[in-house]
């Protein structure tokens, strides 16, 4: 029987409407758990019959007339006997210092649990309700009402005496009562009353809906939700009312206040109970259903809503089916809601069962979420919430999110989140390798392991190495690249990727990557080694950065294999670590390389390799005649003899030309360009460079019987040669191609010639007049003598130098104009000195 009693305290969130509530995927709002300890003693012999809440303990009464106090974990704290018979209805002032208590068999107690004051009293009927004021703690509020069949006010007199008063009677049992400030709320068989305490006024009356259920069987629920705000509870009806001060101009003999309902709906079962929430309400519900089998009806779990009201209707915000004890055989007036407004927790109550039911808390949404296996928004919620959360640890989420995504063998994805989740703790990350090792894994958690801060101890890297190696060596490559290579143990990777080489010699990946990790071992004449055999754009990385010229001084040819153009512009850019000799010795057997690394030389400086120029001839000649040409005109050390040797002994007519042109043999030059070339436009523009009339009198000698070469000279020596020469010179009888055209080519360059020259001869003979005209205007101007004052003969020429007379010389007969001595002796012409004076 224990064992059972222990099963039936735990979390009733597992007693739920199995048909219902386990298949939501919708959040609960509430949870739920049964209050245990004493109040488990107490139902075991008895059972309840009402509650009242505090927000420091809780009020039980119970079928054999037993009243307990109990703290919030059900714990008795104080026992009171107060009748053979059901108590009907436990009152708690506001302070939680004074009690009422209510019996079936008419009596009355309203005592002070701290104090000695007492008020008793037995009725010749059952009191079905009592209700304390809540501040009757204070002097002047020493005040309480009872319900049955009169509803009866009891105010302490100054003499310490108790009077009572009628409120109301005469419309059947009162079965519920609420007071609240200065107003008390009651319901009987025919409606809901509200009295005004202050002024001794009711104020309204709101009739019953349902009058076919019997009131003591659906008894009414009441609650306040502030000072003025009721809700009513009955049967299936639930109407909000709100008390409000009426104004002065319609009073008259009304109460100062009215009541006005704001909100009226239906729900689908029978209320039990009520209670606020923020703005919505929790609403226990009595539920009776037919059995699909027998056709009966029976009492089905009680409910517990939360629902969201509306002016004419109301919203389901959450509802739960709760499996008390003995909810088989409960009635609707077995079940009480009450709360503590305080902290939002909802006791139901029933005769056999007391369960309190909270608004559920970040972690109780946590444990929704991974009892759903929502672990991404669990992890989410824990981290948004880690200071208010207190049942759960975020890495323990993570690491339920890992194993979880393991589990369904999304692999990638847990190791992915390992990142986030076991962030520096390198014990962990340690411990969820092997397990990634277990399943055969590793692959899968190698892009994100720590590499550095934390790093995690050198043999997991090295086992997640030699997993790639044997079975993706791209994929063991890129870790390598990846990887810092003081994660791991250099030398034992290397000794792992020979031993692979020994099986497969040729392999590229493999040898790229040993090449590397010979890099990071600092063996960089090895990794050279390997990146020339690969033929490996790196290769000129690697001797650039770590400086490895030396190293490579018998390598060139090799070098120079893989991309001769780079290796060109390295070995130049760095000739004080490799010198230009010594290139050329390790080409030597190479020609082809010779000369390209020689060209590029040149290229960059004419004078740094003139010495191989002698050489450079030969090398054009045989691999690079389009650059011979251009290397024999910029080169200043090439000797011309042997250059003109080899190109006879080629054959190359356009650089022999060139060479004995410019070694001063210019009509075999030109005689070899008429009867090797003959091209007559060469031979011409040749001739025209030379500028040497011997060399057009050799060419018009050697066209003259040649009609093709007459026809290139005629249309293009005119502005040399007078044309006339070679005209008279024509034998008569000889055809000549395109004559007229030539002639007339000729009479046009002629006529072209003559105008050109009358245009110059009028812009000479116009300049010179605009100068003359300058220069006479310039003479007539007079001219300041500052001398003139004095007794003195003076003489001022045009170019402003005075002088004497006296110190003239005497014109003579043959010669009667006078010069400036001065500007004589300078060979300047008159008006200079003015012109010197402006600059």
């Amino acid at each position: 029987m224990a064992e059972a009693e222990e099963q039936e305290t735990g979390s009733l969130e597992e007693s739920t409407d199995e048909s219902e509530e386990e298949e939501s995927e919708e959040e609960p709002k509430l949870k739920y758990e049964r209050l245990s300890n004493g109040v488990t003693e107490i139902l075991q012999k008895d059972a309840a019959s009402c509650m009242t809440v505090h927000d420091k303990f809780l009020a039980l009464g119970t079928h054999y007339g037993k009243v307990y106090l109990l703290d919030v974990q059900g714990n008795i704290t104080q026992k009171f006997d107060v009748s053979p018979v059901k108590i009907n209805q436990v009152s708690l002032d506001e302070s939680g210092e004074h009690m009422g208590v209510c019996a079936e068999d008419g009596k009355v107690q309203v005592f002070g649990l701290y104090s000695g004051e007492e008020f008793h009293e037995t009725f010749d009927c059952p009191i079905k309700i009592i209700a304390v004021h809540p501040h009757f703690v204070r002097s002047s509020c020493k005040q309480f009402v009872t319900g049955g069949k009169k509803l009866l006010l009891f105010e302490r007199s100054w003499m310490s005496r108790w009077k009572s008063s009628v409120l109301h009677e005469g419309e059947g049992n009162i079965r519920s009562v609420k007071w609240r400030g200065h107003l008390i709320a009651w319901a009987n068989n025919m409606g809901v009353k509200i009295f005004d305490i202050t002024s001794k006024q009711r104020i309204t009356n709101v009739p019953r809906d349902d009058i076919s259920l019997r009131p003591d069987m659906y008894p009414c629920s009441l609650c306040w939700k502030d000072n003025v705000t009721l809700i009513i509870g009955w049967g299936t009806s639930v109407k909000i009312c709100s008390v409000k001060e009426r104004h002065a101009s319609e009073m008259r003999d009304l109460p100062s206040r009215y009541v006005e309902i704001v909100s009226q709906f239906e729900t689908e079962f029978y209320i039990s109970g009520l209670a606020p929430l923020c703005d919505q309400l929790v609403v226990l519900s009595y539920v009776k259903e037919v059995s699909e089998k027998t056709e009966r009806e029976y009492c089905a779990r009680p409910r517990l809503d939360i629902i969201q009201p509306l002016s004419e209707t109301c919203e389901e915000i959450s509802s739960d089916a709760l499996t008390v004890r003995g909810f088989q055989e409960n009635e609707c007036r077995d079940y009480h809601l009450e709360y503590s407004e305080g902290e939002s927790l909802f006791y139901i109550v029933s005769p056999r069962d007391v369960v309190v039911a909270k608004e559920r808390d970040q972690d109780d949404h946590i444990d929704w979420l991974l009892e759903k296996k929502k672990y991404e928004e669990a992890l989410m919620a824990a981290e948004i919430s880690q200071k208010n959360i207190k049942r759960h640890k975020i890495l323990d989420i993570g690491l339920a999110y890992i194993n979880h995504l393991v589990a369904r063998g999304e692999y990638d994805i847990a190791a992915r989140k390992c990142q986030k989740i076991l962030g520096k703790n390198a014990a962990l990350w340690e411990y969820e390798v092997y397990k990634f090792k277990e399943i055969g894994q590793l692959k899968a958690i190698s892009p994100y392991l720590p590499r550095g801060d934390p790093v995690l101890k050198p043999l997991i890297y090295e086992m997640i190495l030699h997993e790639f190696l044997e079975s993706d060596y791209e994929g063991f490559a890129t870790l390598i690249r990846e990887w810092p290579g003081d994660l791991y143990n250099n030398s034992v990777i290397v000794q792992a990727v020979r031993d692979h080489l020994k099986k497969d010699s040729q392999n590229r990946t493999l040898l790229k990557t040993l090449a590397e990790l010979y890099t990071y071992d600092k063996n960089y004449g090895n990794a050279l080694e390997i990146y020339l055999t690969l033929r490996h754009k790196d290769v000129f990385q690697l001797i650039h950065k770590h400086n490895l010229f030396s190293s490579i001084k018998d390598k060139i040819v090799l070098l120079m294999d893989f991309d001769s153009e780079k290796a060109v512009d390295m070995l130049l850019d760095n000739e004080d670590k490799i010198s230009i000799k010594k290139v050329v010795e390790e080409l030597e057997d190479r020609p082809e390389l010779q000369h390209v690394y020689l060209h590029k030389l040149f290229k960059r400086d004419h004078h740094k390799g003139q010495r191989y120029h002698e050489k450079q001839i030969s090398l054009y000649a045989e691999f690079d005649r389009p650059n011979l040409l251009p290397f024999l005109r910029d080169s200043i050390h090439c000797p011309l003899e042997k250059a003109l040797e080899i190109c006879q002994q080629r054959n190359f007519v356009e650089e022999t030309v060139y060479l004995l042109s410019r070694m001063g043999n210019s009509r075999s030059a030109l005689k070899m360009i008429m009867e090797e070339l003959h091209d007559v436009d060469k031979a011409i523009e040749f001739a025209k460079e030379q500028d040497d009339a011997e060399l057009w009198e050799d060419l018009i000698l050697y066209s003259i019987d040649k009609p093709p070469f007459i026809t290139g000279l005629l249309n293009n020596i005119g502005t040399h040669v007078d044309p006339i020469l070679l005209i008279h010179r024509i034998k008569e009888g000889m055809e000549i191609p395109n004559l007229r055209d030539s002639l007339v080519k000729i009479l046009q360059d002629y006529n072209l010639q003559i105008l050109l020259r009358e245009g110059c001869k009028k812009i000479l003979v116009a300049d010179s007049l605009s100068l003359l005209k300058k220069m006479h205007r310039t003479q007539m101007k007079g001219i300041l003598v500052d001398d003139a004052a004095k007794p003195f003969s003076m003489v001022v020429f045009h170019c402003r130098h005075m002088f004497h007379k006296e110190c003239l010389p005497v014109p003579s007969m043959t010669s009667p104009a006078q010069f400036c001595n001065i500007c004589s002796a300078k060979h300047r012409g008159p008006g200079s000195a003015i012109l010197e004076m402006k600059k």
